[in-house]
C-alpha cells in the first residue's frame, strides 16, 4: 500500500469508528432539521451553525428515528416526508 492509500484508511477508520460530537443548543442561534423517510423508517437531525475556534461549524444537537407503523407503510413519498416532519418537530 502506498503512503496515500494508508493515509485515506486511517481517516475513514477514524471516521466510522468516532461518534459525532454533540453540541449544546443555543436558543439565540437558528437551527437546520434534516429529514429523511424511508419504506422502513423515519429519521432526523437536529444542527446548527456555533462559532467555535473562531470558526463556523454545523454540528448535530440530536439524532433521532423509529420505524414506520403498519398503516403508515401504506402513504406514498409526499405523506412519508409530511409525516416525517411533523414527528420531527
Amino acid at each position: 500500500m502506498t503512503v496515500d492509500r494508508v493515509k485515506a484508511f486511517e481517516s475513514l477508520r477514524e471516521a466510522l469508528t468516532t461518534a459525532p460530537l454533540l453540541l449544546m443548543p443555543d436558543f439565540k442561534l437558528p437551527f437546520k432539521l434534516y429529514i429523511d423517510s424511508s419504506g422502513d423508517g423515519l429519521g432526523a437531525a437536529l444542527y446548527q451553525v456555533q462559532i467555535i475556534n473562531d470558526k463556523p461549524i454545523e454540528g448535530p444537537i440530536c439524532f433521532i428515528s423509529r420505524q414506520i407503523k403498519p398503516t403508515e407503510a401504506r402513504y406514498g413519498a409526499s405523506q412519508m416526508e409530511c409525516l416525517c416532519l411533523v414527528w420531527a418537530m
